[in-house]
C-alpha cells in the first residue's frame, strides 16, 4: 500500500478558502458528478481544513495519525468491553438488573442523534473541536459512573458516556475516512477497528479483577485518566499540522461574525437544529421506555404514565416531520440523501442488523451467566466472538472490496450466514449446550453483520463528495442507534414482562413470593443449585423467553434482501478512476 500525491491546492481552492463559511453546502444532486479532487464553494469551513492539511502532510506524518488513532481505538474499546462486563453486576448492586435496558435504550437514542449535529460541527468548525467536545462528554459519563449512589445517577452517567464512546469512534471514522481513498478506505476503517481482538479477552479480564479484588468505581476512574492521556498524541498532531498549513497560507483566519455572544447561541442552535434533535429524542424515548418500564409500574400497560409516555411518543414523530421538513430553518435530517436508493437502503440496513441482533443480544450475557454458570470472563468471551469476528474480517472484506469494487453483491452473501447463526442459538441454549456450539454460533452472526457494516458503510459513501463524508456517516449512524434502540425495546418488552410471569407460575409455592426479588437480582437467578425447583423454574423462563427473542431477531433478516436490492451497483475502483479522488492530497 503506498500513499497517493496529488497536486497542491490551486489558485481557485485558496480564494475560496476565504469565502463566509458558515453558509450551508449547497445542495444540488449535481455534486454526485462533480469532480471530486476539486475544491469549490461546495466545502465549508472544516472540510477545506482538512484539505489543506492533507496536501502538506508527510507520508511519516500521516501513517503516524492513523497510528495515534489506533491507540485511541485501542483504550476506547478496551474501557467498553469493560463496561459491558460490569454493567449487569452494578445494575444488580442496586436491585435494578430489569433496568439495564433502560439505559440502554437511553444511550442508544441519543448516541444515534448525536452523529447528525456532530457531522456540521466537524464540517463548519473541524475534526478536533469535535473530537475534544466527545472527550469531554465521554469523560464526564465516566466520572458520574465512578462516583454514583443510586441506580438513577448510573442510567445517565451511562447515557453520557455511551454519547461520547459513539462520538469518538464517530470522529475517528471521519478522519480515517478524509486520509484515504474510496476504493482504500474500508480497509483502514477495518483496522482501526481491530484493537478489539485484544480487547475481547483483556477486558473481561481486567474487569474481572475489580470486581474481585477492588470495585467499580476505580475501574472506571482508571480508565478515565487513561482515555486522556491516550487522546493528546492525537489532537497535539492534528493541532500542528492545522498550525504549519495556516503558516503556509492554505488555511485563512475565519473573519470575525459581529455576533453578540446571544447571537452567536441563537445563531448555533438554529445551525445545529437542536429543537429537531430534541423533538425526535422525545419521541423516541417516550414511545420506546414504556415496553421496559411497564412490568415495574403500578398497574403495568394500564398504568396512567405509561400509555401517556406511548401516545405522546407516537405524537412527537409527525411533529417531528413538519418541524423537519416545513418549519426548521436548517434541518438536521437531510431529506435529499433520504431520495436516493442507494443511501436510504444501506441506513435502513444498518438498522435492521441491529434491530436484529439486539432484540436478542441486550440479555445474552445476562443469560449466559445465569443458565450456563459461566463466569464474567468466559461468558464475556462467547459474547464477544462476535466482535472479535467482526473485527477480524473487517479489512479483509476491505481488501476484497478495493480487489474487486464491488459491494452490493457482497452484502447479500451476509443475510444467510447471519440468519443461520441466530437461528442455530435456539437448539444450543440449554444449560448443557456445548461451549464450542455457542460461540460458532457467534462467530456466524458476527461474520454476518461485519459484511452487511463494510458494504453499507461504503455504499453510503460511493455517491457523495467529501464535503459529505460525514454527513452520510451520521445518517447511517442515526438510523443504526434507532434499529438498535427498537431492538433493546423488543428485548427489554419481553425479558421485564415475560419473565416474571414465568417465575411466577414455574416457582414452587414456597417461592412465588420473591419472584419479583429472584427477576431483580442476577446473582440470586444463578445461586440455586442444579436440580432445585428454583433452579428448574429460572432455567424454564428464562430459556423459554430467550427462544421467542431468537425468532423475532431471526424474522428481520429477510427484510435486508430488499434494502441491498435498492442500492446502485457502483464499482469503487472505477468511479475514482472516472471522477477522481472523493479526499484530497496524499492520502492512501
Amino acid at each position: 500500500m503506498v500513499a497517493e500525491q496529488k497536486q497542491p491546492l490551486d489558485q481557485a481552492a485558496e480564494i475560496s478558502l476565504q469565502h463566509d463559511t458558515e453558509k450551508g453546502p449547497k445542495a444540488s444532486e449535481s455534486h454526485v458528478k462533480q469532480d471530486h479532487d476539486s475544491d469549490s464553494d461546495e466545502f465549508q469551513e472544516g472540510v477545506r481544513n482538512v484539505r489543506a492539511i492533507t496536501t502538506i502532510w508527510s507520508n511519516t506524518t500521516i501513517w503516524s495519525m492513523f497510528a495515534l488513532l489506533y491507540l485511541i481505538s485501542f483504550v476506547d474499546y478496551l474501557q467498553n468491553a469493560l463496561d459491558a462486563s460490569l454493567n449487569p453486576y452494578i445494575t444488580s448492586s442496586f436491585g435494578a438488573h430489569g433496568l439495564l435496558n433502560v439505559g440502554s435504550i437511553l444511550s442508544t437514542i441519543i448516541g444515534a442523534c448525536l452523529p447528525l449535529p456532530l457531522a456540521k460541527v466537524l464540517d463548519i468548525w473541524g475534526r478536533v473541536e469535535g473530537f475534544l467536545f466527545m472527550l469531554l462528554v465521554c469523560v464526564v459519563g465516566m466520572v458520574m459512573k465512578a462516583v454514583c449512589r443510586d441506580v438513577e445517577t448510573y442510567v445517565a452517567a451511562g447515557t453520557l458516556y455511551w454519547a461520547g464512546h459513539i462520538g469518538i469512534r464517530y470522529v475517528i471514522t471521519v478522519i480515517v475516512c478524509d486520509m484515504t481513498s474510496l476504493k482504500n478506505r474500508m480497509i483502514f476503517i477495518g483496522f482501526s477497528n481491530t484493537p478489539r481482538i485484544a480487547t475481547t479477552f483483556a477486558g473481561p479480564v481486567i474487569a474481572d479483577l475489580f470486581y474481585k479484588h477492588s470495585n467499580f468505581r476505580w475501574a472506571f476512574g482508571a480508565f478515565t485518566i487513561i482515555l486522556i492521556a491516550s487522546c493528546i498524541p492525537a489532537i497535539s498532531m492534528m493541532s500542528f499540522m492545522y498550525r504549519k498549513a495556516r503558516r503556509e497560507g492554505l488555511i485563512h483566519p475565519h473573519p470575525k461574525s459581529g455576533r453578540t455572544v446571544f447571537q452567536s447561541i441563537k445563531h448555533y442552535c438554529i445551525e445545529l437544529d437542536l429543537l429537531g434533535i430534541l423533538i425526535l429524542i422525545l419521541g423516541l424515548s417516550l414511545l420506546l421506555l414504556p415496553f421496559s418500564l411497564a412490568s415495574r409500574a403500578p398497574n403495568g400497560w394500564k398504568t396512567g404514565y405509561i400509555i401517556a409516555m406511548i401516545i405522546l411518543g407516537a405524537c412527537f414523530f409527525p411533529v417531528f416531520y413538519v418541524w423537519e421538513a416545513k418549519l426548521a430553518p436548517v434541518q438536521f435530517l437531510p431529506f435529499r440523501f433520504l431520495k436516493q436508493g442507494t443511501i436510504i437502503g444501506s441506513s435502513l440496513l444498518v438498522g435492521l442488523m441491529y434491530m436484529s441482533c439486539f432484540t436478542w443480544n441486550a440479555y445474552f450475557y445476562s443469560y449466559l451467566l445465569v443458565i450456563n454458570r459461566m463466569s464474567i470472563t468466559t461468558a464475556s468471551y462467547v459474547v464477544n466472538t462476535f466482535s472479535l469476528t467482526a473485527s477480524f474480517f473487517g479489512p479483509i472484506l476491505g481488501f476484497l472490496i478495493s480487489y474487486t469494487g464491488d459491494f452490493k453483491w457482497t452484502a447479500y452473501s451476509g443475510i444467510p450466514v447471519v440468519l443461520l447463526g441466530t437461528a442455530l442459538i435456539i437448539p444450543f441454549r440449554s444449560p448443557s449446550a456445548p461451549i464450542g456450539m455457542i460461540v460458532f454460533t457467534q462467530f456466524l452472526v458476527g461474520l454476518g453483520s461485519q459484511i452487511f457494516s463494510t458494504c453499507s458503510a461504503i455504499a453510503i459513501m460511493a455517491p457523495v463528495t467529501h464535503q459529505y463524508i460525514a454527513v452520510v456517516n451520521a445518517l447511517s449512524g442515526l438510523f443504526g442507534g434507532v434499529g438498535a434502540a427498537i431492538g433493546f425495546a423488543i428485548a427489554g418488552a419481553m425479558w421485564n414482562n415475560m419473565i416474571p410471569a414465568e417465575l411466577r407460575n414455574r416457582l414452587p409455592e414456597a417461592s412465588k413470593a420473591n419472584a419479583t426479588t429472584i427477576f431483580g437480582d442476577l446473582t440470586i437467578q444463578a445461586s440455586f443449585a442444579d436440580g432445585t425447583p428454583e433452579r428448574e423454574a429460572v432455567v424454564g423462563a428464562l430459556s423459554h423467553v430467550m427462544r421467542l427473542m431468537l425468532i423475532a431477531g431471526a424474522a428481520m433478516m429477510p427484510l435486508c434482501v430488499a434494502c441491498v436490492f435498492t442500492w446502485k451497483n457502483i464499482n469503487v475502483r472505477k468511479i475514482e478512476e472516472e471522477q477522481g479522488k472523493q479526499t484530497k492530497g496524499n492520502t492512501i
